[in-house]
């Protein structure tokens, strides 16, 4: 594959921007030319030709992530408060005993996990706001999902302790090889000083065990706590590199200042102290983007790219993309696959922007890819090779 490196001077127009520039006069044909194909569940072949683009699923509202169940069934969760089971006919039925959440602002439904030992405990986690508008939180919610149907649905976790916008949940999940579960929350946009202050779980990422007692760190009393890493701002991205067990975490930055990074437990990522992004209004937030005591990022993005989903590929389908993280760029509406060498990014690509959506969540699936593009006509793609 042919990978073209979008590093470069932030004075000079990306390919991406150069590109969209030159197809400005056909872009309103072209997009209905996409979304017909979409539409008929056809295959989209690359500029490179070396993959396709396959529509498994379409009409979705808002959604924002995928799981892949053993009988190669789907979850799939809808912002708006919808968990929907996609069978394997293509068949979606919307699950009954999911919580109440605050389908406003950033809230809603956000991830849905499977349990490591699934084919055995059936267990499903589901992340959402919880609350309302002016006074809400994350929390995760557990249940068994056996014959198309959910039972035994509890919340084991509800972050602490509120805010009051209903911005910046975080809301990532991602399952570690010993069965803790680890938990993204954001600073909750107002309380970005919460990301710092121990007594806090906003701006953290929280370890728990399968069923929500504490894995996390020691507090200061020396008591058992969720929290594991803190200094965030709004993380949505967590992958797991399964060959070195390297953990990575992508947030969203201010205006600028997106950031990847490399997880450690007990470890301080800075934010606000430290930050590569400025204030909306253009005022800093921090004179500093690196100090001791906090640990700096592996790759920003200065402007921000807005990160959504991200995923870790060690497939055999693409041998190129082997050992990249793929990362949604919700205001380019692509994808960025960085290419990893010993926990180094070496080279940037921008991929699927023929799609014109935002890629709201990226899974890899043993040697499948899949896209889910976030609308209010969304859809669930494949990525296949020729």
């Amino acid at each position: 594959m042919t990978a073209r490196n979008i590093r470069i001077l932030p004075s000079l127009p990306s390919a991406h921007d150069a590109v969209s520039a030159l197809r400005k006069p056909l872009l309103q044909y072209g997009r209905a030319l996409i979304v017909t194909l979409l539409c008929l569940g056809a295959q989209i072949g690359s500029a490179q030709d070396d993959y396709r683009l396959l529509t498994v699923a379409d009409n979705l509202r808002w959604p924002w992530s995928i799981a892949r169940l053993p009988d190669n069934s789907f979850l799939i969760t809808e912002r708006e408060g919808r968990l929907i089971h996609l069978d394997k006919n293509a068949n979606r039925h919307v699950l009954q005993g999911t919580p109440a959440t605050v389908f406003a602002g950033q809230g809603g439904y956000f991830d849905v996990v499977l349990h490591p030992k699934f084919a055995k405990n059936r267990l499903i986690y589901l992340s959402y706001a919880e609350g309302v508008e002016n006074a809400n939180g994350t929390a995760v919610f557990r249940a068994k999902f056996e014959d198309g149907r959910l039972s035994e649905g509890q919340r084991i976790l509800r972050v602490e302790p509120n805010k009051t916008t209903p911005q910046h949940y975080g809301a990532r999940m991602l399952f570690l090889e010993d069965e803790t579960l680890l938990l993204t929350t954001g600073d909750g946009f107002e309380h970005r000083e919460q990301a710092q202050n121990l007594s806090s779980e906003l701006g953290k990422v929280l370890r728990i065990n399968d069923d929500g007692s504490p894995a996390g760190l020691l507090d200061a009393e020396g008591e058992p706590s969720r929290i594991w890493t803190m200094g965030h701002r709004n993380p949505q991205g967590l992958a797991v590199d399964p060959g070195t067990g390297s953990i990575y975490l992508h947030e969203h930055g201010p205006r600028g200042g997106d950031e990847l990074n490399l997880i450690e437990g007990g470890a301080n990522y800075g934010w606000p102290a430290v930050t590569h992004g400025v204030d909306y209004s253009g005022a800093y937030v921090s004179p500093f983007k690196s100090a001791p005591g906090f640990k700096d990022p592996l790759w920003t993005w200065v402007p921000s790219i807005a990160p959504s989903g991200m995923a870790w590929y060690a497939g055999n389908n693409f041998p190129a993309w082997h050992g990249s993280l793929f990362i949604g760029a919700l205001v380019d509406q692509e994808v960025r696959r960085l290419e990893m060498r010993k926990g180094k990014v070496v080279r940037e690509e921008a991929l699927f922007g023929e799609l014109d959506s935002r890629i709201r969540d990226i899974r890899v699936f043993g040697d499948d890819i899949y896209l889910l593009t976030d609308s209010e006509q969304g859809a669930l793609i494949q990525v296949v090779s020729p």
